[in-house]
């Protein structure tokens, strides 16, 4: 085990610093003032290499037994049990891989002690060279200690309508606390425009019931052609979807370059894109910002230069006092976990974590450590626990 040095980055970027790597298990020690477990800046912890997988983007662990399953990226969907064993889940939707397309998140039903019923977003092939993010449900059987098998998978949900190019898919996935309502994020699929047009639910963020029906109550539902899906819209690339200790609904959103944004969801709401944006195209074209009196929802905590969310939960466990009920974001380009401190309706960062690698997931287990998965092919997945 080896010393890892972790010091509070700023919001402009201040960068943390880690000792050289040594062994597969490390230790976090802080630099900054405070004491761990009230300052964020002085949490101190341990990292243990679980395992190297191949383009992981989603991790959930199965209610009941611990054991931790993961997408990866191309269409295949693995296991790890506490024991150590690694297996594969067969009969997965077929996928279509390419750009940011492929096999997606993963969640587990609130009733999954009954109905072992798991969801799993992935992209799909259209007509020609179009693709879209489907949400398929399916019952999670595993007979043997290396293996296990989804039955009757059923698609309940489709991006509507699909259109060319491989990119900002989204396809979140959360379930409201109460079990009742399945609420996805629908990425505008980099064509803008659709996500300020409630005929298609493109730029959206859809509640569902857990059958994959429109939830009643939706709040365009009574609209002349309108989809009666949404929830939200507005929304550019969700990365983040979760409800956090009060039961409020918060996305994560990439913004173009610049103005990445952290979004607390409400019914009916616009949130501006492609409008408005506290960032600017990629060609360096202008976009307005976000402005008092404007018909848009603002970002709660937005970030330039970005962090490149790859996902987000909201920490409920005791092993890391400071992160309780505080938001836990794993960085691409911010290459760390990025934390942010929750308090009500407002949020704003208040540390950083380095590792050095791209973070693409982060996941908490039942014993309140935390799972980190790195981006990219082998990548390494860490658990996170008090450091001595």
């Amino acid at each position: 085990m080896e010393p890892i040095s972790v010091r509070l980055a700023s919001i402009a970027l201040v960068s943390l610093a880690f000792a050289p790597l040594a062994s597969c298990q490390q230790a976090a020690t802080p630099t900054a003032s405070g004491q761990a477990g009230d300052n964020p800046a002085s949490v101190d912890f341990a990292r243990e290499d679980m395992g190297t997988f191949d383009e992981p983007w989603a991790m959930a662990f199965e209610p009941g037994t611990g054991t931790l399953f993961v997408t990866e990226k191309a269409g295949t969907l693995k296991f790890r049990k506490a024991d150590g064993t690694v297996g594969i889940v067969s009969n997965v939707p077929e996928v279509n891989y390419g750009g940011q397309g492929g096999l997606g998140d993963i969640a587990f039903a609130p009733d999954y002690a009954s109905s072992h019923a798991v969801y799993l977003s992935f992209v799909e092939a259209g007509p020609g060279d179009t693709r879209g993010a489907a949400v398929t449900r399916a019952t999670l059987q595993c007979d043997q200690p290396d293996s296990c098998t989804l039955r009757d998978p059923r698609v309940i949900w489709r991006q509507d309508e699909k259109v060319t190019g491989s990119g900002h898919f989204s396809h979140r996935i959360a379930f409201s606390p109460d079990g009742d309502f399945l609420f996805i994020a629908s990425g505008d699929r980099q064509k803008m425009q659709p996500a300020q047009d409630l005929s298609n639910n493109l730029g959206t963020i859809v509640r569902l019931l857990p059958d994959g029906s429109p939830a009643p109550g939706n709040p365009f539902a009574a609209e002349a052609n309108a989809n009666e899906e949404i929830w939200s819209y507005g929304h550019r690339n969700i990365l983040g979807l979760a409800f956090d200790a009060r039961g409020q609904l918060w996305d994560l959103e990439h913004g173009p370059q610049g103005g990445d944004e952290l979004n607390l969801v409400e019914r009916g709401a616009n949130y501006g894109w492609p409008n408005v944006s506290n960032g600017i195209h990629y060609d360096n074209a202008p976009i307005p910002d976000h402005a008092p009196g404007d018909p848009y929802v603002a970002p709660v905590e937005w970030w330039d230069p970005v962090i490149a969310p790859g996902g987000m939960i909201f920490y409920s466990g005791a092993l890391f006092p400071a992160w309780q009920n505080n938001a836990l974001i794993a960085g691409l380009v911010s290459q760390g976990l990025v934390l942010v401190k929750m308090d009500g309706t407002a949020a704003t960062e208040t540390a950083r974590y380095d590792f050095g690698e791209r973070l693409r997931a982060v996941a908490e287990a039942p014993d309140g450590s935390v799972w980190v998965a790195e981006d990219g092919p082998e990548a390494t997945i860490w658990r996170l626990t008090p450091g001595s």
